[in-house]
């Protein structure tokens, strides 16, 4: 299938939106931050960049954590008591790719729920299937519900508003409460043209991405109330997240939040790169935001195969996985297709 090129080629890189760069205006804004010591004081550039993100998700407070495994745990660690069941769909980044916190740290039994309301979601009835009875006093208790939105294993599937309303009505007849993993919340918005915020109602606490297609180096946010933000400041320096000078880290927040709307070239490039793959005889689905999949005979040999012609990608969910961002655009979709097309 694949031929080496006589030539070494640029790599290509669509592993992941998270490898994107900061770009001069992302660096003169951490350069010129205000800063303060947050642990001791609250940064001043990071107390904005969080009002901010409140604002933009519908949430009374917010907290920045280096990562969004860390405010998917700390989210978690504050609403399971150890033993407690917890709900996410099959696939789900809080079940496969979090390195078993969720149960190590948190204490939670996750429960993988099948997609049978589509790519990447659970249906209310089953919600009420697993959770919808008072255990038995040696049974599970159930307590939580995590979403994920876009599923990033379900090639980065859009929750629709009509199921989250779905999911959230099901929760609370469950007497669950609700995590929402917004990791790619902001790709989720601009695919349905709605404010973020629309797409976090009835979630008790939120988690969205900094680091993935809006550029930023490294962050992410948990929202929630204000009560539970001050509970998560304190999971947050046990787990060793407090940061002193976080201003320099928030300055590229607050740019990258700038460059929501941009999302939508990331989403059609994808849309292109998926065109040009079935018109090459590959087995993909038409994406809905920035996440191709494709289905292959065998996925490591295709990877490496990609690889000699400078094209990254991952595996994922059996299926390799190529993502577009803002430093892979356009020219590297139509270069990218132009060589595997000559390397068949």
């Amino acid at each position: 299938m694949w031929c080496d090129p006589t030539v070494p080629q640029p790599p290509l890189d669509f592993r992941s939106d998270t490898v994107t760069k900061p770009d001069e205006r992302m660096r003169a804004a951490m350069a010129g931050a205000k800063v303060g010591d947050d642990v001791l004081d609250h940064d001043p550039t990071m107390r904005e960049l969080e009002d901010r993100v409140a604002d933009l998700i519908g949430t009374e407070s917010a907290l920045w954590v280096p990562s969004g495994s860390m405010g998917n745990l700390v989210a978690l660690f504050l609403h399971l008591n150890r033993g407690d069941r917890f709900l996410a769909p099959l696939g789900a980044h809080v079940l496969d790719n979090e390195l078993g916190t969720a149960a190590w740290l948190a204490g939670g039994l996750p429960h993988p729920m099948d997609w049978d309301a589509g790519p990447g979601w659970m249906s209310a009835r089953a919600i009420h299937e697993v959770a919808g009875r008072e255990p038995g006093y040696d049974g599970l208790r159930t307590t939580l519900l995590c979403i994920e939105n876009t599923h990033n294993a379900a090639g980065g599937a859009v929750l629709s508003l009509d199921i989250h309303v779905q999911l959230i009505a099901a929760a609370r007849e469950c007497r669950l409460l609700v995590h929402l993993d917004g990791a790619r919340l902001w790709n989720a918005a601009v695919a349905l043209g709605v404010a973020p915020s629309e797409l976090t109602v009835g979630a008790d606490t939120v988690q969205v991405c900094l680091s993935k297609g809006l550029g930023a180096p490294v962050g992410s946010l948990i929202g929630g109330s204000a009560e539970f933000v001050t509970e998560a400041r304190r999971v947050r320096k046990m787990l060793g997240g407090g940061v002193r000078q976080g201003g320099v880290l928030a300055a590229a927040g607050l740019v990258a939040l700038d460059r929501i709307d941009a999302l939508a070239e990331d989403h059609v490039n994808a849309a292109v790169l998926a065109e040009g793959l079935a018109e090459l005889g590959w087995s993909v689905r038409s994406p809905e935001t920035n996440i191709v999949l494709a289905a292959v005979p065998d996925v490591r040999s295709t990877i490496k195969g990609l690889a000699r012609l400078g094209i990254l990608a991952t595996p994922m969910a059996g299926q390799v996985r190529f993502v577009t961002h803002r430093n892979a655009g356009t020219a590297d979709v139509k270069e990218a297709l132009h060589r595997i097309s000559s390397a068949s």
